[in-house]
């Protein structure tokens, strides 16, 4: 591992992304190339949700758009595009997904943002999410014929759940995901530039995109079934992770957004087993009987985890 590419490992392990863990059990060169992917994502989602005044975070996402170029000429400049730079031709990266990222980060700059319908949230989803997920998928080598449609089934379950996770959040920052004719479907009354989280609408509108979320979830799975299991070991560690954390969501209801919802560490710890090591289940589901289950697999965890190191 060269100085660049440790000082990136370093960023990811800063993180503190579940994935970061599952990463590790990839073999080296995907390892690397997914650290530089998340690498580069980190920076341009620190951009949109950082504190700058919105005109500063399109400068600085113009900037990165730049580097998407520079990146595919061969001429980048910065730390992460050097390493991204050295990826193209083994991976087969699309320049236009890189893009599509920054283009939905974009969408995240300006004080106040509203999704206006569904068509908005689907191109939302599709960049910030689905885009991630046809880059990943080339670098696992899962054929975009059936990599395509789980990039986008999977993508949106993710980010379906990270908007239900986040609404009081977000409504905090003048930021609504929930789209407004839905909202308005369900006869909302509030504010149009902010959201009122006690609207009964909204727990109508939450109930709705969740039950898209489910089936996005079940489309991702259809698909996971016909990848072979080396390749779909990270996809599958993100279902399983994300998927435990929306059931989490559908337990404590619409009704009472103020309460906030995560996994504990022992349930990522065992969903990331699970998902990596036992015959798929993804449910994501964690029951106390499944502690022998996890203490079982931690010598298997550990081993090939070490192995990996380069």
């Amino acid at each position: 591992m060269n100085e660049i590419e440790r000082h990136i490992e370093n960023k990811v392990r800063e993180a503190g992304s579940s994935f970061y863990w599952a990463m590790r059990l990839m073999d080296a060169k995907k390892r690397h190339a997914m650290y530089a992917v998340y690498a580069f994502c980190r920076e341009v989602d620190d951009i949109a949700d950082g504190p700058d005044a919105e005109d500063e975070k399109r400068r600085r996402l113009n900037n990165w758009r730049a580097e998407v170029d520079r990146v595919f000429d061969a001429e980048p400049e910065t730390q992460i595009g050097k390493v991204l730079s050295t990826l193209l031709s083994e991976f087969h990266l699309n320049k236009s997904e890189f893009r599509a990222v920054i283009d939905g980060m974009e969408m995240d700059a300006p004080e106040q943002f509203r999704v206006s319908d569904m068509d908005e949230l689907e191109l939302y989803c599709d960049r910030v999410a689905c885009a991630v997920g046809r880059i990943s998928n080339s670098i696992f080598g899962i054929d975009p014929t059936l990599g395509d449609p789980l990039a986008k089934s999977l993508g949106e379950a993710l980010q379906l759940t990270n908007i239900l996770r986040d609404v009081k959040e977000d409504a905090e920052r003048y930021h609504v995901y929930l789209p407004q004719d839905l909202l308005l479907q369900h006869g909302y009354m509030g504010d149009a530039h902010a959201i009122n989280t006690r609207d009964q609408a909204v727990p109508k509108t939450c109930e709705q995109l969740a039950a898209l979320a489910i089936q996005q979830y079940e489309t991702a799975q259809t698909f996971l079934s016909k990848i072979e299991r080396n390749r779909s070991r990270a996809p599958r560690v993100m279902m399983a992770v994300y998927k435990g954390l929306f059931n989490k969501l559908l337990a404590r209801g619409w009704n009472n957004l103020d309460r906030p919802v995560s996994l504990t560490k022992p349930e990522k710890i065992y969903l990331v087993f699970k998902a990596s090591f036992l015959p798929w289940q993804p449910q994501g589901t964690f029951k106390p009987s499944d502690i022998v289950s996890t203490i079982l697999l931690i010598p298997v965890f550990f081993c090939n985890f070490l192995y990996r190191i380069p």
